[in-house]
């Protein structure tokens, strides 16, 4: 399990803001996926979407490595920020917004 764990790693370490997903931005395959992704979209966040779906390990290792059940999961900076319904929550209340402003990830802010 290590192997994932470091490829896991790296891919969180070499992107700003990462999102793992089912499917991909897109297309994405679930209605859970689509909301964090249009979240992202709306902001104009660049981020990059790996698809758990075309890869078993991944799939499993990102719920491990997180120690959280479900996919999506968004990491900024390295830092695991959460699935969906935080993600919506901290939109909808600015929260999301000003930790990108905090890490220096430009976005669209209206």
């Amino acid at each position: 399990m290590t192997d994932i764990n470091e490829h896991l790693s790296e891919i969180i370490k070499n992107n700003k803001v990462v999102l793992f997903m089912k499917g991909t931005p897109e297309m994405p395959q679930c209605g859970f996926s689509m909301a964090v992704s249009n979240v992202l979209k709306h902001l104009q966040v660049q981020f990059t979407g790996i698809n758990v779906l075309e890869d078993e390990k991944i799939r499993n290792g990102i719920k491990e490595y997180s120690n959280w059940p479900t996919v999506p999961q968004l990491y900024v900076n390295e830092e695991f920020i959460g699935g969906c319904d935080i993600i919506k929550e901290m939109f909808e209340k600015k929260e999301l917004q000003k930790l990108f402003e905090d890490k220096k990830i430009s976005f669209r802010n209206n």
